[in-house]
C-alpha cells in the first residue's frame, strides 16, 4: 500500500508539471490573434519617403479637407489611443491629409501639442486621387466622403495587413475594418483593446525568436 501510494506522488510531482507546461505551450501557440481583412495595403512610402508603415505598427486615419470640422474627432482618438501607446517601439499614428489642408492640420497640431508629445503622429499630404487610392487599397466596405475623410481610424500592422474583427456583434457581417473617432466608447472597448493584442503579438513573436536563438 505504501508503495502504491508512493508511485502515485511521484507520478503527481512529474506528471501534473509536464501538464502545466505543455498547457502553458498551447495558449502561447493559440494566442488569439485580431484577425486580418486585407492584406498587403500600399505604403505610405510610396508618396513621401520619410514615412512608411512596413515594419510599424500604424493606426491609419483620413481626415479630409475640412479637417477643423472633425477636429473633435483626432482629439477623441489621441486621449484613447495614442497616449496609452505612443511610448511602444514602432508605434506610430499616419495621418493621410489631402494637399490644400495643410493650414487646417497645422491648427490641430498647435492645438494637441499643447497637452501632448507628438513624436508618433505623422501627416502625409498628396493629391486628392493618391489619397482615394492608399484608401481603396484597405479593400473595405465604405467609401470615403466628398471630402475625402472618414471617421474611422485604421490599426495596419507590420506586415502591411489591415487589421480588425471578423466577428463583432454590432456589424451586420460581423467585420470591423476600422474604429469610430467619434464613439469615445468603441475607441475606448474595442480599438484599445485591439491595438493591445497587436502588440501582444510581436512582443510574443519576439521573444519566441529570442529564445529559440539561445537553444
Amino acid at each position: 500500500m505504501k508503495k502504491i501510494q508512493k508511485y502515485i506522488v511521484l507520478s503527481t510531482l512529474f506528471i501534473v508539471p509536464l501538464l502545466l507546461y505543455i498547457f502553458l505551450s498551447m495558449g502561447m501557440n493559440n494566442f488569439a490573434k485580431l484577425p486580418v481583412l486585407t492584406k498587403t495595403v500600399i505604403d505610405v512610402s510610396t508618396i513621401n519617403s520619410k514615412f512608411k508603415l512596413e515594419n510599424k505598427i500604424s493606426i491609419v486615419l483620413f481626415p479630409g479637407k475640412e479637417a477643423e470640422a472633425i477636429k473633435g474627432e483626432i482629439f477623441n482618438l489621441n486621449q484613447k489611443i495614442y497616449k496609452p501607446f505612443y511610448g511602444f517601439n514602432d508605434f506610430q499614428i499616419i495621418v493621410v491629409c489631402p494637399n490644400g489642408s495643410e493650414e487646417q492640420i497645422g491648427k490641430i497640431k498647435k492645438a494637441i501639442g499643447n497637452y501632448t508629445d507628438m513624436v508618433k503622429w505623422n501627416f502625409v499630404f498628396t493629391n486628392d486621387a493618391v489619397v482615394e487610392a492608399l484608401y481603396d487599397s484597405f479593400k473595405i466596405n465604405q467609401s470615403l466622403d466628398v471630402n475625402l475623410h472618414t471617421s474611422k481610424a485604421f490599426i495596419i500592422d507590420k506586415e502591411l495587413n489591415l487589421r480588425g474583427r471578423t466577428d463583432d456583434k454590432d456589424m451586420a457581417d460581423g467585420k470591423l475594418y476600422g474604429y469610430n473617432m467619434t464613439s469615445v466608447g468603441e475607441l475606448n472597448d474595442k480599438m484599445k483593446d485591439d491595438v493591445k493584442v497587436v502588440l501582444a503579438e510581436y512582443r510574443l513573436a519576439l521573444k519566441k525568436n529570442s529564445a529559440d536563438r539561445k537553444k
